[in-house]
């Protein structure tokens, strides 16, 4: 059983989607691994690409949520609008 590479938590599941596998653990980072890789790969490949460069990580996760929720479908679901149409100039107003 495979481990976080941030917080320690066992792993809790694992699934196959569309040809890429996927682990989950219990603190739900659920990274996308190659299927073919063996237990003793996995853990090299967590160890390697997340351990050393977690907030590197997490800081790309979170800069891709942020372009979807500003700019991408997730700004047209909340503002119920169009993306990208010209917002009022506050100063404007003065």
């Amino acid at each position: 059983m495979l481990a976080c590479p941030f917080c320690g938590a066992a792993e809790s599941d694992r699934f196959d989607l569309e040809g890429r596998r996927f682990l989950v653990f219990g603190c739900m980072f659920t990274p996308e691994v190659d299927p073919a890789l063996g237990e003793a790969e996995l853990a090299e490949l967590l160890r390697t690409r997340f351990g050393p460069q977690g907030a590197g990580y997490f800081r790309r996760t979170c800069d891709a949520l942020h372009v979807y929720v500003a700019k991408g479908e997730g700004a047209r679901v909340l503002t119920g609008g169009a993306v990208g149409a010209p917002t009022p100039d506050p100063d404007a107003a003065r």
